[in-house]
């Protein structure tokens, strides 16, 4: 399995082990986005498909360890971010999807328009089918970790840590504690697999978002 660690300036894909310390090719989508050392930066709280993409092959089986910081916007009570795994090709455009891929999506909102996007905290699979068609897989509600929404846990990156495997299970790992063997999983359609893919995209809507390299800071 090949470990990939999100970052701009420095990313390690494992078993084969390479490094790249020149940031990868890379496409603006919409949103504001700069680099400030380690992290990239989202900085328009107002942009709804901001997208940046990163050209990274994968193929099959992957590790995705990356850390996610909330930077503000969400006051008026929606925002959201994801990350689209194994996407084959996009549109350097501001689209809905992102080619043939699978987005990962954490998501706020206090007054959900969509009847299967649930009140306040929750978590959306969606499969891409093209860069304006997308498909709901699954919409998880996370009341659970409401508490952790205050202003002292949200100036903290949360750590992500998601598993994909040749079998097509991926897991996405607790982010209060990614070591601790608890995880959410789905199975992609056989008719999927292999999974493979030369980008992955990352995004976010409504509000303002850093991301970073490994599971802290």
């Amino acid at each position: 399995m090949q470990r990939l660690i999100l970052c701009i300036v420095l990313i390690c894909i494992s078993i084969p082990l390479f490094a790249q310390v020149e940031i990868p090719e890379h496409r603006f989508a919409s949103g504001d986005w700069s680099f400030d050392g380690p992290r990239i930066y989202q900085n328009d709280a107002d942009a709804t498909f901001a997208k940046i993409m990163l050209r990274i092959p994968q193929n099959d089986a992957m590790i995705y360890e990356f850390n996610v910081r909330y930077e503000g916007g969400a006051e008026d009570g929606h925002g959201g971010f994801g990350i689209h795994l194994y996407v084959d090709n996009t549109a350097n455009t501001a689209t809905w999807g992102a080619g043939n891929s699978y987005l990962l999506w954490l998501n706020y909102d206090e007054a959900p328009r969509a009847v299967n996007i649930p009140q306040g905290f929750s978590a959306q699979v969606y499969k891409s089918i093209s860069d304006n068609r997308m498909i709901l897989l699954h919409s998880i509600p996370l009341p659970e970790y409401f508490p952790l929404l205050t202003e002292g846990n949200l100036a903290r990156p949360v750590p992500f840590k998601i598993e994909a495997y040749e079998t097509g299970e991926i897991r996405v790992y607790d982010p209060t504690d990614p070591e601790s063997g608890n995880y959410f999983y789905f199975t992609i359609d056989s008719g999927e697999l292999p999974l493979m893919g030369d980008w992955v995209v990352l995004r976010t809507n409504g509000m303002r978002a850093s991301f970073g390299m490994g599971l802290e800071d």
